[in-house]
């Protein structure tokens, strides 16, 4: 997050620097359960259940993947801002261990334990960082 820029070119995808870090924001407020995300329906569930083991595997996300209307930020987020706060975010969540982890629902993977969680958040600023070459 530290090499990020506010100029920082997007490989791919919709969202600008500024957008992704308020993203990542959202992402990590909800694993620490700070908000929390509306269920989907139950095809939807269906499916998470079916994807979860891929998901959480070893490969990355693909490019381009589909994001989660609640997660789409509108706007242009103030850079410095959301860089200070995701920074600030992620340490009080690697800090905080398994405890800092929710213990909601996850909207479309049901119950995660906090491992899942981190891997989740892992892969989530490892596919972003990769977006804008970081």
């Amino acid at each position: 997050m530290e090499k990020l820029s506010s100029d920082a070119p997007k490989q791919w995808g919709k969202m600008n620097v500024n957008q992704m870090l308020a993203h990542c924001n959202a992402s990590l407020e909800t694993a620490m359960g700070i908000t929390s995300s509306e269920r989907v329906g139950l095809v939807a569930r269906l499916f998470g259940k079916l994807l979860k083991p891929t998901f959480f595997g070893e490969k990355p996300f693909p490019k381009n993947s589909a994001t989660d209307q609640s997660y789409i930020i509108n706007g242009n987020p103030d850079f410095e801002e959301e860089k200070a706060k995701v920074i600030r975010q992620i340490q009080q969540f690697a800090e905080g261990g398994a405890q800092k982890c929710t213990t909601n629902i996850h909207a479309f993977f049901g119950k995660l334990t906090p491992t899942e969680w981190a891997t989740m958040q892992w892969k989530h600023f490892d596919h972003h960082l990769r977006q804008f070459n970081a």
